[in-house]
């Protein structure tokens, strides 16, 4: 990477936990990244993906548990020391200094040579196509700009780790996922072991080799994204991986079958759980005319390619949504008949929210 050889390094994450007087923040999270591997922490606003990230960077004490970055304990090191690099959403750029000044600054200061910093910063900008803008100031660069610059002043320093926090927050949709995608062949290409956190899923489903979920400082699953989407463990993570999102119906088992809210019959299962939730993706949903599923249309959304049908189950005040391909047409108040594939259903204790095997 930059004329220099390839670093990489694991990070592990050994019972982590994080308090603020009486209030625990995170709750002995376990996890190994491995070498050039990019896992996204993803969960909903404060639920402690950011205070994760400045542990294992150093800007936040550790209250118990290790972070080890490439086979040390890193907890009593000084951020400087970790050989990590930062990438936050709000770009932290020098406003008075040039592109190619903000992005030398941290080699400067490292002492390094002035002919060895001049070519890490030309090839870091070829690399991210801002060569054409390094004697601008941030002020005179678009939002996606300043991001590639951050970006930048990380690659330059040649890091073992690098840890994105939130960096496409502050872009506009369409901006947001092309940088998604530049992120994502730029970590490829360098190989460097990455934590990316994000509290949008769809970011981290095509981001991440694989995702942590955590749900108030809790792990709730940490796999790979076609892991979390076709076997969610809990409830959380069922309703938070994937979009639009898992529809929930309470059902309870009797006789070896599932028995909908409604009384209707849909599946054989054997299981001794009373009160259980019957989950079922929108797309997972197929028009069927004989169908038990029967659902009463309230909304469409046309997107084009398919449309949402977003209702009720009949005799019930349960929401659905269901995915059908555009050109089918539905008519609001009608009732719409939908099978549900036994191997696409999920089963979850009610109570404890735990997928039901």
């Amino acid at each position: 990477m930059l004329g220099v050889g390839i670093k990489m390094a694991t990070i592990k994450l050994e019972n982590l936990v994080k308090t603020y007087g009486e209030v625990k923040v995170l709750h002995n999270v376990n996890g190994a990244i491995k070498d050039g591997e990019l896992v996204v922490v993803v969960g909903p606003s404060g639920c402690g993906k950011s205070t994760l990230l400045r542990m294992v960077a150093g800007l936040e004490t550790i209250t118990s548990g290790n972070v080890s970055i490439g086979n040390r304990v890193v907890n009593e090191l000084e951020p400087a020391e970790r050989d990590i690099a930062m990438v936050f959403q709000n770009y932290a750029l020098y406003p008075h200094m040039s592109v190619r000044q903000n992005m030398a600054y941290g080699l400067k200061i490292r002492k390094i040579d002035k002919g060895e910093i001049d070519r890490r910063v030309n090839e870091a900008a070829k690399i991210l196509s801002i060569h054409e803008y390094l004697e601008r100031k941030p002020r005179q660069l678009s939002g996606g700009q300043r991001q590639r610059v951050a970006m930048g002043r990380a690659i330059v320093r040649n890091p073992q780790v690098f840890l994105f926090d939130e960096p496409l927050s502050n872009l506009d949709a369409k901006l947001r996922v092309q940088m998604r995608l530049e992120i994502r062949k730029l970590q490829q290409r360098l190989k460097v072991t990455s934590i990316y956190v994000t509290h949008d899923q769809v970011e981290a489903m095509t981001l991440g080799d694989r995702l942590m979920v955590l749900n108030d400082g809790v792990v709730e699953q940490f796999g790979t994204p076609i892991e979390l989407y076709d076997r969610p463990e809990t409830i959380f993570v069922a309703g938070f991986i994937g979009s639009p999102s898992m529809n929930f119906i309470p059902a309870t088992c009797q006789k070896d079958f599932i028995i909908l809210c409604n009384g209707t019959k849909v599946s054989k299962f054997k299981g001794d759980h009373k009160r259980v939730t019957l989950g079922i993706r929108p797309e997972h949903l197929q028009i069927d005319n004989k169908g038990n599923v029967q659902v009463i249309v309230q909304m469409v959304e046309q997107l084009g390619a398919n449309s949402l049908i977003h209702g009720l189950l009949k005799e019930t005040d349960v929401e659905i949504v269901v995915s059908i391909p555009g050109h089918v047409t539905a008519e609001v108040g009608s009732v719409m008949a939908f099978n549900m594939k036994k191997d696409n259903t999920h089963i979850f204790h009610t109570d404890t929210g735990k997928r039901i095997a």
